[in-house]
């Protein structure tokens, strides 16, 4: 498949609004104003677009249940992209923006909001100070603000840079912490489409979801839906890290399968190593073993595999991983980044973390196998929003999987993969 949302990044100067104009940049905008809103809307819901950033929620769909009868509306793009092992918006941002702010403009005419808020990772000041520049020369040239392109219409983009939380990934601790708030999540009803920013209809859109956005007026839905299998129609982006030899962001159709994207795209496994297991996206979800890896890396696919696509960060571990210290390094992270509003995940994420890290140390007892079990139990599908399905993930799915190395740490009093392997891993993930 040719290459749709990074056919230019690697380009020099693909980043400035000189380049964009060049290659089409905002003609799909253009065209989008020629057409009724509520066409826009169904020509998004034709296509099949599934949101990018985790949930795979159809966007069309999302932007028929904001309410068009209340007045502001507004889009809130999710650049907050802080899943550990995704790192494919940060590539659109820095070297692309333009592609990103005509597609929130397109949102903007469909659900006829007036304003569109992107929401960046606070760790991702170099990639703002980008961003902001090229935004003042769409400003100055009339693809943003007032009259955009002689239409009549007004819309502004606002860049609004977050305080660095995980937790502001959940779309409504994302409007929280916008409106100044502390990033956490709302209860649910009311969803963001009736009573989200300001208590104002809200969408809530990935950027590689609304970067898309201009292929699809361009080009039409049936060419979109077309690039994957059905109902996981157009490209993707996907994130690959860990044990590979080529590290790094691939746009693939999700006909390619997760075998491919690792051995063909990725280069394979490190040399002289063996494929142990795979995290297909992001942190967040179960992990895959060899074996499991020949189906379509597709939403529904993956799903059916026992896992999940989510932000299509495949993190790759050979054999040298030590999967107690895996979990443990990823509870490390999710213990910190809980935003405390719910008890079990406020204090289960850091028992789980004592219990992991006891074990890995060489202390555990086998009781506390069953410990780590009912701990996760009691945190997963307990809290207000996905974050404590997320951090029960990494015990209970290791220990699904590799239970006998948990037994093996407590029966040896120590990590049971050879030294100069752990060495080496440690080494690779401190840089």
């Amino acid at each position: 498949m040719e290459p749709v949302l990074t056919k230019y990044v690697r380009e020099p100067n693909s980043f400035t609004l000189d380049f964009y104009l060049k290659h089409d940049g905002y003609t799909a905008l253009k065209q989008a104003l020629g057409t009724q809103p509520n066409d826009v809307i169904e020509i998004v819901k034709a296509s099949g677009l599934r949101g990018r950033g985790g949930a795979g929620f159809p966007t069309g769909m999302k932007w028929q249940f904001v309410d068009k009868k209340i007045e502001p509306r507004y889009i809130a793009c999710n650049a907050d992209e802080s899943e550990p092992g995704t790192f494919k918006d940060h590539v659109l941002m820095e070297r692309y923006p333009h592609l990103l702010f005509e597609g929130c403009l397109i949102g903007c005419w469909a659900i006829g909001a007036k304003v569109a808020y992107i929401y960046i990772r606070g760790e991702f000041y170099h990639v703002q100070k980008v961003m902001e520049a090229e935004l003042a020369k769409a400003y100055a040239q009339g693809y943003a603000g007032r009259n955009i392109l002689g239409s009549g219409w007004d819309c502004d983009i606002v860049i609004h840079r977050g305080a660095g939380a995980y937790e502001a990934g959940e779309e409504t601790a994302l409007i929280e912490s916008l409106e100044g708030k502390r990033a956490q999540p709302r209860i649910k009803p009311p969803f963001p489409a009736l009573s989200g920013l300001y208590n104002k209809p809200t969408a809530v859109n990935n950027v590689e979801t609304l970067c898309n956005l201009p292929a699809i007026v361009l080009n039409g839905a049936e060419w979109f839906a077309k690039l994957g299998p059905e109902k996981n129609g157009g490209p993707k982006l996907y994130c690959v890290s860990g044990h590979v030899k080529r590290p790094g962001v691939y746009e693939a159709s999700m006909n390619t399968t997760l075998r491919e994207i690792i051995f063909d795209r990725a280069g394979g496994i490190r040399d002289g190593h063996q494929l142990k297991a795979v995290i297909p996206g992001g942190s967040s979800v179960p992990i895959l073993l060899p074996d499991q890896l020949d189906v379509p890396a597709s939403f529904d696919s993956v799903q059916k595999a026992g896992s999940m696509l989510g932000s299509a960060g495949i993190i790759v571990m050979d054999e040298t991983t030590c999967m107690v210290w895996a979990a443990m390094n990823l509870m490390h992270f999710y213990k910190h980044e809980s935003c405390g509003k719910c008890t079990p995940c406020r204090e289960g994420g850091d028992w789980l973390w004592k219990i992991l890290s006891r074990i890995e140390r060489g202390e555990g007892q086998m009781r506390d196998l069953d410990l780590l079990v009912s701990v996760s139990n009691n945190i997963a599908g307990k809290t207000l929003c996905a974050f404590g399905d997320a951090e029960a993930t990494p015990p209970l799915t290791t220990l699904k999987h590799f239970r006998a190395e948990y037994e093996a740490h407590i029966r040896e009093g120590r990590c049971t993969v050879p030294a100069e392997w752990r060495a080496r891993t440690a080494v690779a993930a401190a840089h």
